[in-house]
């Protein structure tokens, strides 16, 4: 992310510290901070990413009436597209005017242009928080350094792009206490995601062994990377965006959202960190679930640089006070689903079909169903009566049960965070949380890499008996781009 503007060595100085793999900068926190933000004040808000996701987070912030006073990006055409009231012009899954160009033009019209988000957290000293949309490889390293230059952030799933990349940032949230977080799982604000942790805490079903997630999405065959170049955009610094990954050739079908760059093992994780990081979220909180401590995957085929085209991972988790062992899947591909000998009830209550998307948890009293976002649940009781599923919201076992988590204020995940970021109530989804489900699918795609299933010891972030592994639990990263001395 290359600035125009260039910075002094002082400045620069001020900005980074030498070391190694991660993002370090000194803590300065802004008096605001402290002293709490006025609930009626309006937020300085940076975009840091302008393609299709931010402009699909960015409606919400507008309503709220908060000032937008930054957008960086690598790519020029992106920023002029977002000031234009669009999306990411090289983004296919793009949507064109309507109510998005309506309520983004005007709220973005005098906002500032940086292409270097270093530059941005040096210059913008009345930045309160920023909203980081980037590509995976991106968010831990910006997300840290916003932090540490004593910004809220919120930003998109995953949180990380590796298993040391998620240590690193839990082990710098336990020290940070006053600046608010939010992942962009958005799943959680909903009052049916909540619902369901707390009918599953309340152990309504039983003890659940088994959860089974899945997405029938589907990539090409594992392939290699590609060796040609095609011809890099006019106003994209191609490098930047890399940025900590490697530099491959450029080809044009890198650019085009997470369902493009992230089939890309340098660059992403595939299904497994674009929906998974939603999916994985409802068994992670509702069953309170530490690290795995076993890790393995079938595939379609071997994993060269790209996610295979199909997949099962599957997670062991020990038992945890109250809870018993649990496996929790993650399976895609075209024919993706929970076993055959869970779906009676399932097809009971959708006219015989199986969802394409769900999140299933198999306890010994019954079952809950939700959608790969957590939300939207239904549940059935082996005392029911009738085969079919009923919501979460509705069931009668449920309605004696205390609410237990606050509800989110119209179940507006964006709001929940700038509502926090004026002093009030804490997110629900905040990096603490990242964290955790950033290590537990992390570790899938080192057993992926190394093809073969994996004892995982998270106290050394090592997997027992597999020197293999150490290459892909901490990724080689290049520094020219990461906010630190080279």
């Amino acid at each position: 992310m290359h600035s125009k503007i260039p910075l002094s060595r002082r400045s620069f100085l001020k900005l980074t510290t030498a070391g190694a793999g991660v993002v370090a900068f000194p803590q300065i926190l802004p008096s605001r901070v402290w002293a709490g933000q006025s609930p009626n004040s309006k937020l300085n808000i940076a975009i840091i990413g302008c393609g299709n996701r931010a402009g699909q987070d960015l409606p919400s912030i507008i309503e709220e009436g908060e000032n937008i006073v930054a957008l960086c990006d690598v790519d020029s055409a992106a920023i002029a597209a977002m000031k234009a009231g669009n999306p990411n012009p090289r983004d296919r899954r793009a949507k064109k005017g309507g109510k998005l160009q309506k309520s983004i033009q005007p709220a973005v019209a005098k906002a500032k242009e940086y292409d270097d988000f270093r530059r941005l957290l040096e210059r913008e000293k009345n930045l309160d928080a920023v909203l980081i949309a980037t590509g995976q490889r991106w968010h831990m390293p910006i997300s840290k350094a916003a932090l540490q230059a004593g910004k809220h952030v919120f930003c998109e799933k995953p949180l990380a792009h590796s298993v040391a990349e998620a240590r690193d940032i839990a082990l710098y949230m336990r020290g940070n206490t006053k600046l608010v977080t939010q992942i962009g799982t958005q799943g959680g604000a909903t009052n049916t995601f909540r619902r369901s942790m707390e009918i599953i805490q309340a152990g309504l079903l039983g003890q659940v062994r088994d959860v089974y997630c899945w997405m029938d999405r589907t990539f090409p065959p594992s392939e290699a990377i590609a060796k040609a170049a095609d011809q890099i955009p006019s106003g994209l610094n191609w490098d930047a965006w890399c940025g900590p990954s490697p530099v491959h050739p450029f080809k044009d079908y890198y650019l085009g959202g997470c369902l493009a760059w992230g089939r890309w093992l340098d660059y992403g994780d595939g299904h497994l960190a674009d929906m998974g990081a939603h999916a994985h979220n409802l068994p992670l909180r509702a069953l309170e679930l530490g690290p795995p401590i076993r890790v393995s995957v079938q595939s379609s085929e071997s994993a060269k640089d790209s996610y295979p085209s199909s997949n099962k991972f599957r997670w062991d988790f020990a038992a945890r006070g109250k809870y018993a062992p649990v496996a929790v899947w993650w399976i895609d591909g075209p024919d993706a689903g929970p076993p055959e000998q869970f779906t009676a009830d399932i097809r009971a209550t959708y006219n015989g079909k199986v969802p394409t998307n769900g999140c299933l948890f198999v306890g010994e009293k019954g079952i809950l169903l939700a959608d790969a976002w957590g939300k939207g649940g239904v549940m059935r009781l082996t005392s029911d009566s009738g085969p079919k599923c009923r919501g979460v919201l509705d069931h009668e076992a449920a309605k004696p049960l205390a609410q237990v988590y606050p509800r989110c204020p119209n179940q507006n995940h964006m709001k929940e965070f700038l509502d926090a970021c004026k002093g009030g109530a804490k997110t629900f989804q905040p990096f603490e949380i990242a964290a955790k489900a950033a290590e537990f699918a992390m570790t899938g795609m080192v057993a992926l890499r190394v093809g073969q299933p994996l004892d995982w010891d998270s106290a050394n972030l090592k997997a027992k008996g597999c020197p293999a592994a150490d290459r892909w639990i901490t990724l080689p990263q290049r520094k020219k781009w990461l906010a630190m001395g080279a």
